[in-house]
């Protein structure tokens, strides 16, 4: 199976359903499974998965988990209808998603409320966990779900974080990348060096597209 492609013109992906993503308010209890928040990225460290040994031969102690981790920004930005991301630490350029029907929407001019991104992909990291600090401190969204390779969409939810606070994800945790509730947005990106990445098509593999709103008014709870 080839790796997807992220950058490309939101008219090559066609019209599918919605299903729509709980939107859940960020908080210490409600991301217990998924990450933490983290108040000073300073003092944070980064979980780095050791190499797993390839028969009975255990990996010797004190290797397998040298690789440590790299760091940058990561970029949120509305094209028009288009959600893009750029993440320096591993130097990605990505579609994030979109905010209305991908056969419609435009990247030179905004024609749709930007109350959703339609988000068509989601990637884990088997090799380190993954923080987002924000910089401008302004809300922000990010989808995720519990480890596991059969990913299913009801499985997915969006954390709606204010700002004012970072959110660590541990390895293995589907997400996809930060959602700017404004036209853009900066964060502090760490994550594993290795930068191993399993990917899921969602539109591909389910149908759909999932709906993440932006509102605050659709938190639920």
């Amino acid at each position: 199976m080839s790796a997807p492609e992220y950058i490309f013109e939101a008219s090559t992906k066609p019209s599918l359903p919605w299903h729509e993503v709980p939107l859940i308010r960020a908080t210490e209890e409600s991301v217990k499974g998924y990450g933490c928040l983290v108040d000073d990225p300073e003092t944070f460290e980064i979980e780095i998965v050791k190499w797993p040994a390839q028969g009975w031969r255990p990996v010797d102690e004190g290797t397998g988990d040298e690789a440590g981790w790299v760091e940058g920004t990561f970029r949120g930005d509305w094209r028009g209808d288009v959600l893009y991301g750029e993440n320096e630490a591993v130097n990605g350029s990505y579609v994030l998603g979109w905010s209305t029907d991908p056969q419609q929407a435009q990247a030179d001019k905004q024609t749709a409320p930007r109350d959703q991104v339609l988000l068509w992909h989601m990637n884990y990291h088997p090799d380190g966990g993954q923080l987002f600090f924000p910089l401008d401190n302004k809300p922000f969204i990010i989808p995720a779900a519990l480890p596991g390779d059969d990913l299913k969409p009801e499985m997915v939810v969006a954390f709606w974080c204010d700002g004012s606070r970072g959110l660590y994800i541990h390895p293995n945790i589907w997400h996809e990348g930060i959602f700017p509730v404004d036209n853009s947005q900066r964060f502090l990106d760490r994550q594993g060096k290795v930068h191993a990445r399993v990917s899921c098509d969602v539109g591909k593999e389910f149908g759909v597209y999932l709906s993440c709103p932006l509102q605050a008014d659709k938190i639920q709870g």
